[in-house]
């Protein structure tokens, strides 16, 4: 969405859009893949220096393929891959994310915020999640949230009133629109980690570290790539995944012919997990 916005840098055009995708091998002379073989994908330029997943077929770089061993639907493993690997490595990369801590997820009701709900759950975690719209709370909290926040930009008051030394970890998936509030919502030697770009704004401006960043508050970001699909446990997340133990939402699937309607469900903010597009 934000690449056919005209937001993300260095798009060569015209260009076949999509960032990720799973599928079949079809062919892949001198690689060892099969033919047959359940593969995965992301990033790694798919999309902006070279067609990407909006297609029956897709070339990609051998490097960038990961072979998964699943037995999952395709509209549920389609909707892992860029998912999972955003939040997993904020949480486990960036975060450091341990049993017993709290973390506050902010931009709680998309599909990373969701997603890493479930993996910080998983993973021991606390977890408060936030919404601008007061009637998610049920929702988010069915998905495994612990605690609701209503966002109305500010919430670092909110924060330190339920936790007054501020909470461990802050995955902030909104971005530089919210994220100096968030800043001040974590405890000294907590970690805050800029990961997404939902609110649409793209830099900050007039940010001075000293005056935003409280005492030994650390601010980190994550920005995946396509290695970092090659080195998660993604098999393992998605054996959880069909087994139950780990739920991921899925909010509403399309075929190829209508991703312009699925552009506009994004749009309009009415998806409440992933959307998947099905060739």
């Amino acid at each position: 969405m934000f690449t056919r916005q005209g937001h993300s840098p260095d798009v060569t055009l015209p260009r076949i859009l999509g960032i990720e995708a799973v599928g079949l091998v079809e062919e892949a002379p001198g690689t060892g893949f099969r033919k047959g073989e359940i593969v995965a994908t992301v990033m790694g330029g798919m999309g902006r220096t070279f067609d990407g997943g909006y297609a029956e077929y897709t070339v990609v770089p051998a490097s960038q393929v990961l072979s998964v061993q699943t037995e999952l639907p395709w509209e549920i493993l389609g909707a892992l891959p860029e998912m999972l690997q955003t939040a997993w490595g904020a949480l486990h990369t960036a975060l450091e994310i341990r049993a017993g801590e709290r973390i506050l997820i902010r931009g709680g009701t998309s599909s990373v915020g969701l997603a890493a709900t479930a993996l910080a759950k998983s993973a021991g975690a606390f977890v408060c999640s936030t919404t601008r719209n007061p009637d998610r709370a049920v929702f988010l909290r069915s998905h495994g949230a612990d605690e609701v926040i209503i966002d109305t930009g500010d919430i670092q008051a909110q924060v330190r009133a339920a936790y007054p030394d501020g909470v461990d970890k802050v995955l902030d998936l909104v971005g530089t629109s919210t994220l100096l509030d968030s800043i001040r919502c974590a405890r000294k030697r907590g970690i805050v980690c800029g990961a997404g770009i939902l609110g649409n704004e793209w830099l900050l401006t007039e940010f001075s570290p000293a005056a935003a960043i409280p005492t030994a508050v650390h601010l980190t970001t994550y920005a995946g790539t396509a290695a970092d699909l090659m080195q998660m446990p993604f098999d393992t997340l998605a054996g959880q995944v069909a087994a139950g133990r780990l739920h991921i939402p899925l909010a509403k699937t399309f075929h190829l012919e209508d991703i312009a309607e699925a552009h506009r469900h994004l749009e309009e903010n009415e998806a409440m997990g992933k959307i998947v597009v099905l060739t």
